[in-house]
């Protein structure tokens, strides 16, 4: 890995914090919420520090925190700023950076900017993170479909959740995209177990 990784999902809720947690652990690499969006469980950042185990050096730090659980440009608005989108420059760091942005690809920013932009302007391959439930095709291929139409890199997609082989499989061949593995529903979520859990789901050199 070069230069970094962008962490994206199909939708809200799919997984992709702890997804990031473990991809970011097992690299040793610095992980980087650029926008947080709702603070009442502290956030994404706490979340993967406690999950990942990385040293708090490697959480760089957000650009925005917004108290609001909200779509970016409504959480800064509620708060009197717009984002700006200068201040979503890839930070300059030592080793690999795993980025995730918030929510889905064409969540607004701002009322100009939606966040598939933002990717497009930082030249980083994506992985996409998605559901195996129900109505995953559909948003994955779309998913898949926004990132070509930019020509955003797509390194592959993890999934997360039960096994599905049929509807996995439909979106690889369909969307032709690499599938990574599948993270399952871990219970009791701990940094062990999330570790292990991706080390038996994951071959790390296909995101290096």
């Amino acid at each position: 890995m070069t230069q970094g990784l962008i962490v994206t999902g199909t939708d809200t809720d799919v997984g992709k914090t702890v997804f990031a947690a473990a991809l970011a652990g097992a690299l040793g690499a610095t992980y980087w919420k650029p926008i947080q969006c709702g603070l009442a469980d502290g956030g994404d950042s706490e979340r993967v520090h406690t999950l990942s185990g990385l040293p708090p050096h490697r959480i760089h730090p957000e650009a925005y925190r917004l108290n609001m659980a909200a779509s970016p440009h409504r959480a800064a608005e509620a708060e009197g700023i717009e984002i700006g989108i200068a201040k979503l420059e890839l930070p300059k760091i030592e080793g690999p950076l795993v980025v995730e942005g918030a929510g889905g690809l064409m969540v607004p920013v701002n009322r100009q900017t939606l966040t598939i932009d933002v990717f497009a302007s930082w030249r980083l391959p994506v992985v996409l993170v998605a559901r195996t439930a129900l109505g995953t095709i559909n948003h994955s291929l779309l998913s898949i479909e926004a990132l070509n139409g930019r020509n955003i890199p797509i390194l592959g997609i993890a999934f997360v959740g039960d096994e599905n082989p049929d509807t996995e499989r439909t979106i690889a061949e369909m969307g032709n995209v690499r599938r990574l593995g599948r993270l399952p529903q871990i219970e009791p979520l701990t940094r062990t177990s999330l570790a292990d859990a991706f080390q038996a789901a994951f071959r790390l050199e296909d995101f290096r």
